[in-house]
């Protein structure tokens, strides 16, 4: 059990995004003021993936960057519970007593005014208030005006990503979307055209990756930000056979393979073609270079 009291909420926050943040700084608020530790528990892997068919829902935020983003919000502790079937049998007393309660030391909770859990998501905030005067916790109630007020999904937010509408995305986010791999050595065809690139290996299979394309996209290396241009695609031109994320970075040429990078996406410039010719792809690389700087100059800089 947590030697201190928690301020707890529930969710599973994918996205973390500009309405999970006004729960998240709501949690920190309570939790600054009463003395507790501000704590958001979350499920893993999403419910939909084991309750539903919809296994191939796709996930805004890897473990890892949710973790940073939550940080980043004042929330230092993550509480990840292994989501399977026999965890969602677990009765609403079960849930409350044995998590809530003696694993966690709860001692307010906020939840949303629809929020159901339990077996069958049959308990309500009725209930969760009764539970509250057993086991000595209060509870908390964001209303439904608070939840409407940002009409913010994170549906919307996975739509938006798949129909390349990053600069929508990243207005609802309140940051922009990241993707996070690791560089590894790929085929070389942009060495030979002049535009090397860093190949990203996403290890999560689960991570939603953006509509197919050409972005322009800030990272940071060795602490200093660089920019590039990333694309998302199957290389046709080559007769590419599976996507790859490919980042060509400006005035830069460090080793970095075996590195793990975080990739900003800040804007989307073009979909994928396919060229009759590689001279004819780098001929469009170049323009591609020069919309994505006059971008980073006018919006970043």
């Amino acid at each position: 059990m947590a030697s201190k009291g928690r301020v707890i909420t529930i969710g599973t926050f994918d996205g973390v995004h500009i309405g999970h943040q006004k729960i998240l700084n709501r949690l920190v608020t309570i939790s600054d003021k009463k003395d507790f530790e501000p704590t958001v528990l979350t499920f893993f892997p999403h419910p939909r993936m084991v309750l539903q068919k919809d296994t191939n829902i796709k996930l805004i935020n890897t473990i890892d960057e949710k973790t940073i983003l939550m940080k980043s919000f004042g929330v230092q502790n993550l509480v990840v519970k292994k989501f399977s079937k026999q965890f969602s049998r677990l009765t609403a007393v079960d849930f409350v007593r044995d998590i809530l309660v003696n694993e966690l030391n709860i001692k307010h909770i906020i939840v949303g005014y629809d929020h159901r859990f339990g077996r069958n998501r049959t308990a309500n905030i009725e209930d969760l208030k009764s539970f509250g005067d057993t086991f000595d916790f209060t509870v908390e109630e964001i209303t439904a005006q608070d939840i409407n007020d940002v009409t913010v999904s994170s549906t919307k937010i996975r739509n938006a990503l798949l129909e390349g509408d990053i600069k929508t995305a990243n207005s609802y986010l309140g940051y922009n979307f990241m993707i996070t791999g690791t560089v590894v050595s790929g085929k070389g065809l942009g060495k030979t055209l002049n535009y090397p690139t860093a190949n990203i290996k996403i290890k999560e299979d689960y991570k939603l990756i953006p509509k197919q394309g050409v972005y322009v996209v800030k990272s940071e290396i060795n602490n200093k930000p660089v920019f590039g241009m990333m694309n998302i695609g199957m290389n046709p031109t080559v007769e590419g056979t599976k996507q790859s994320v490919e980042i060509h970075f400006f005035n830069f040429d460090d080793n970095i393979y075996d590195q793990t990078l975080k990739v900003e996406l800040l804007e989307r410039i073009r979909d994928e073609q396919k060229f009759e010719s590689l001279e004819a792809l780098k001929s469009q690389l170049k323009k591609d270079e020069q919309t994505s700087k006059e971008f980073i100059k006018y919006h970043v800089e």
